[in-house]
């Protein structure tokens, strides 16, 4: 038996970015690893975070999100985090190296798609290698989703 009481938590914690889809096209995705504070990693086990905004950029060598806005802690102290600030992402340097070379050239930009809770207990961000939609595009997605909506509505009854 362990010396402290088990805490009932949200199980499988996935946070998507649903706009992406919309936005962008995915060409590749990638699991990274994410650095998190401890106030920062409650908050995502409670489920209080948002990746509708974030993006992710490179400082140096190194790949960080950008926006992703994490709720403060709820019993979070005077060491509480700041709900937006900058998070390096966790990758190998192949990864990091070949990430590089596709995002300068042009078009191509790096998005967190799914922030999750793995069965280890960490935090891992799902990222996609994206490309742009043009505004036909979008218009061509919305098309297919009304007609699959059609079909289903029709198929029910």
């Amino acid at each position: 038996m362990p010396p402290f009481p088990l805490i009932a938590m949200k199980e499988n914690i996935r946070i998507k970015n649903k706009r992406v889809s919309f936005e962008y096209f995915i060409v590749e995705s990638l699991v990274a690893g994410i650095v998190l504070s401890g106030t920062e990693i409650k908050s995502i086990r409670q489920g209080k975070a948002s990746l509708s905004e974030s993006y992710c950029s490179f400082h140096g060598s190194e790949l960080y999100v950008q926006e992703m806005h994490i709720a403060e802690y709820t019993h979070g102290t005077y060491n509480n985090h700041e709900p937006k600030r900058e998070r390096k992402l966790l990758l190998n340097f192949r990864e990091l190296k070949k990430l590089a070379t596709k995002v300068k050239e042009k078009g191509f930009t790096i998005i967190p798609l799914v922030l999750f809770i793995d069965d280890n207990g960490r935090a891992k961000l799902e990222i996609g290698l994206a490309r742009g939609k043009h505004y036909y595009d979008k218009r061509e997605d919305l098309k297919k989703k009304d007609s699959k909506r059609e079909i289903d509505r029709m198929t029910k009854f």
